[in-house]
């Protein structure tokens, strides 16, 4: 029997996909995992760099204030992170984004900390599982983690033009500068 060219795609991947799930290899978790780490990283020299009395910038009265997108982070990543990894929040304190830039910081240093723990264990084997997601909401594992990068980097570039409207060169700037 004869089998079209087309078909040995889809075969290898039926036939490998088994082999991967018992190898361990979970390529979507270990890249948020990464995602974590290099967001994390960025977001908190981003928080670090504005000058404390420039928290309550922002650049229109519609938009979040420097210190309000600080601790909507901090928030977001104790309940994105929990929920994905199916572990309890941390006991935050619930700041406000007029908090002080001395606690603003740490919370957010904590909050990618806590994220960084709770993905440690998760793989790929659930990734269909449904999760709760801001109210009523049910989505897929896969697509909470894919909205956790996406929140990170939507945030991150927020940040970014808001040191830029303040004549400073957010983090990932400054490094290609080097």
């Amino acid at each position: 029997m004869k089998l079209p060219l087309s078909v040995i795609p889809l075969a290898l991947c039926l036939f490998t996909a088994p082999a991967l799930a018992q190898s361990g290899s979970s390529p979507v978790s270990d890249a948020l995992r990464s995602l974590a780490e290099r967001n994390g990283r960025d977001l908190a020299a981003a928080a670090e760099d504005m000058p404390a009395g420039k928290y309550g910038f922002k650049p229109t009265p519609a938009q979040m204030s420097f210190g309000d997108v600080i601790a909507h982070l901090s928030a977001g990543n104790d309940y994105l992170c929990s929920n994905i990894a199916g572990v309890p929040a941390p006991k935050s304190p619930e700041l406000k984004g007029d908090a002080p830039k001395a606690k603003l910081v740490p919370l957010l240093k904590e909050s990618f900390r806590f994220c960084q723990s709770a993905l440690a264990k998760v793989d790929d084997s659930k990734l269909d599982q449904k999760l709760p997601f801001f109210g009523e909401q049910q989505l897929s594992r896969a697509a909470v983690m894919f909205a956790t990068a996406q929140d990170w980097a939507d945030h991150y570039s927020q940040l970014a033009n808001y040191l830029r409207l303040n004549g400073l060169l957010p983090p990932t700037a400054k490094r290609k500068e080097e």
